[in-house]
């Protein structure tokens, strides 16, 4: 399979689709195709191992198995019946079938989802005299299909659990930030390893984690398993070689100091068993305080925080009071910085008494939200810190 062009989705956090396009391309991929939600992108098999081991943007990689015009739920039967399930996976791995669907004319998504998974369960009775148990909650293989106005897709997920889902976080605290959209966030902000970070209100510390993994070039699957590892077609070996040459690759050390802080005990202490799980407590600079307390670590460096807001957390009125005192904070103390704050509370530059130089529309979930860029600068005192040109 590895000398042919397969085609492949990669879907990931709404806002993003730029910045997983270049990353995809920096992984070895020239050709993409850039949609709402997602990126589509052909390349060998062993491309999509790469990607799934590599991706710090993507929530999954789905192969692209078939696709077929309809005008019925019949037509989508047969569709999914004339693929050869069973030459991909076989009958005693438990399977999933999940359909989504844009401007689809078919009265209910429910009934398609039975049909689909009927067709698959009767190819495998027509060839193999067996057929797959259905398992929603955790299935060795997980079918995805995509209806449009006319036109039924269909794919294999090759991932598994979500990509964000690292393998390293052993605890986490209310309403945490996944790692993908963290990882988004810091492309977005520009920020390099060779850039001095601090997350001031870092809860579970998934940003500063994902910065370290960054830093380190530690591959974000690396601790973690696949589903394509259940799939008949899986080259094991190849797979193997390319997982070492990845360790291969990593650092030993960062390069630039990387700063977090939270002012809850307990969330400090999680943060810290996460960034001991994942090999990289040495290189991030944990302290439990308050955020106002904080004095800028280095003369220039990003400071890029998601505190908590109305629909997440705390009361509005707590956040009426902080969001002052947080602007005065910058002002006074991280001059020649670049400051991001990640947010769902669209007050938040008339609050802190700040100017953005620039709002990204992202979506946390079904969350709409901004990340606001603040150059903190102090008339002629400090010189102005260009920003790096976004690759999104």
């Amino acid at each position: 399979m590895d000398s042919t062009k397969l085609r492949f989705f990669a879907p990931c956090p709404r806002g993003l689709e730029g910045v997983l396009e270049q990353e995809i391309h920096d992984l070895g991929v020239p050709m993409t195709a850039k949609t709402d939600g997602g990126i589509a992108f052909q390349a060998p098999w062993s491309t999509m191992y790469w990607v799934n081991l590599k991706s710090h943007i993507a929530s999954r990689v789905l192969w692209e198995v078939g696709q077929a015009p309809y005008r019925s739920e019949d037509d989508v039967y047969r569709a999914a019946y004339g693929l050869p399930w069973p030459d991909w996976f076989t009958p005693s791995q438990t399977i999933k079938v999940k359909v989504s669907a844009r401007r689809c004319p078919l009265t209910s998504l429910d009934f398609v989802t039975l049909r689909i998974k009927d067709a698959v369960c009767d190819k495998f009775m027509s060839v193999r005299h067996k057929r797959p148990s259905v398992d929603r909650h955790r299935p060795n293989i997980r079918l995805d299909a995509f209806l449009d106005e006319s036109t039924a897709t269909f794919y294999l997920d090759t991932s598994g659990e979500p990509l964000f889902k690292r393998g390293h976080r052993v605890v986490s605290v209310e309403a945490p930030l996944r790692e993908n959209l963290a990882a988004g966030l810091l492309r977005l902000a520009g920020w390099t390893s060779s850039d001095v970070l601090l997350d001031p209100m870092c809860g579970s510390g998934t940003i500063p984690l994902e910065a370290a993994l960054m830093a380190r070039r530690i591959a974000p699957g690396q601790s973690r398993s696949f589903a394509f590892e259940r799939l008949l077609v899986h080259d094991a070996k190849r797979w193997g070689h390319l997982r070492e040459a990845s360790r291969l690759k990593q650092l030993a050390e960062v390069s630039a100091a990387i700063y977090a802080s939270d002012q809850d005990p307990a969330a400090v202490k999680i943060a810290q068993r996460t960034f001991q799980g994942a090999g990289v407590a040495v290189d991030i600079r944990l302290r439990q305080s308050d955020v106002l307390a904080l004095e800028a670590p280095a003369e220039q460096g990003v400071l890029l925080i998601n505190p908590p807001y109305g629909v997440r957390l705390s009361r509005p009125e707590e956040l009426d009071a902080f969001y002052p005192q947080l602007g005065d904070w910058l002002k006074q103390r991280f001059s020649g910085w670049r400051a991001y704050i990640f947010t769902g509370d669209l007050r938040v530059p008339k609050l802190i008494g700040l100017a953005p130089s620039k709002r990204t529309p992202l979506f946390n979930g079904p969350l709409e939200c901004r990340l606001y860029e603040f150059q903190i600068v102090s008339g002629s005192m400090r010189k102005r810190i260009p920003t790096p040109t976004s690759k999104a």
